[in-house]
């Protein structure tokens, strides 16, 4: 199948495609297949696991994308060994691998469906923070004590199939509506006030929780009298 190259603005077939780099606007070193193959590392035809650290030591930071590893007919004894040990110890394996054309460090984590693979940035990939908090900042109690009982009150289990993309269900609905020459109905945004201090935001997002939990009833358990007459007259 041909292939669009944006430089020459025309579809070509893949084998007169080269690879190269470019030193200056337009001009290129070509590599062929052999040159490269040469320059490959270890990791381009196995995975190397180089060491193996505690899995909540790695900063989500460093991570990328996941995927599912899933041993050949071969390799599901070595596979499932791993998997147990990892899980019985909480450790996560360190690996070398090369995907799409370059050596990735990779994470392999034992979850109870399996292995997953998560491609990892390199420590100079991660930007440092540019959020400065300053050293003589200091936090009240009471500004403490709300913060923490906000946390507490909005505190739940993880579950992620609880939460949803509402712009994508949004675009889905549009394009419904659009195929069919509707007009979709929107409804309104309401205004977004604006944050004062921390204390009333804090008091605020209180007052919402407290509002979202659901209602006591009004109904209470009574004793049955007509029942309680009739084993008073037996």
């Amino acid at each position: 199948m041909p292939s669009y190259c944006p430089t020459c603005e025309k579809f070509v077939e893949r084998s007169e495609i080269e690879k190269g780099y470019e030193y200056e606007e337009g001009q290129y070193l070509l590599f062929t297949k052999q040159e490269l193959e040469e320059v490959e590392p270890d990791s381009a035809k196995t995975m190397e696991i180089i060491q193996f650290v505690k899995a909540e030591e790695i900063d989500p930071v460093y991570f990328d994308a996941s995927y599912y590893a899933t041993p050949k007919e071969e390799g599901q004894l070595a596979y499932n060994l791993l998997l147990d040990a990892m899980r019985k110890t909480g450790y996560a394996g360190i690996a070398k691998v090369t995907m799409f054309g370059r050596e990735n460090i990779v994470v392999i984590r034992g979850r109870d469906n399996g292995m997953t693979i998560h491609t990892m940035f390199y420590s100079h990939e991660v930007r440092a923070s540019d959020v400065n908090i300053s050293k003589d900042l200091k936090v009240k109690e009471a500004e403490s004590k709300l913060a923490t009982q906000l946390i507490e009150s909005l505190a739940a289990p993880f579950k992620p199939e609880e939460f949803t993309d509402s712009y994508n269900e949004g675009l889905t609905k549009l394009i419904e509506a659009k195929a069919k020459g509707q007009k979709l109905t929107v409804v309104p945004r309401g205004k977004v006030a604006p944050v004062v201090d921390m204390m009333t935001a804090l008091r605020a997002s209180l007052s919402k929780t407290a509002a979202r939990e659901p209602k006591k009833s009004l109904l209470k358990a009574v004793p049955n009298l007509k029942d309680k007459k009739e084993r008073k007259a037996g």
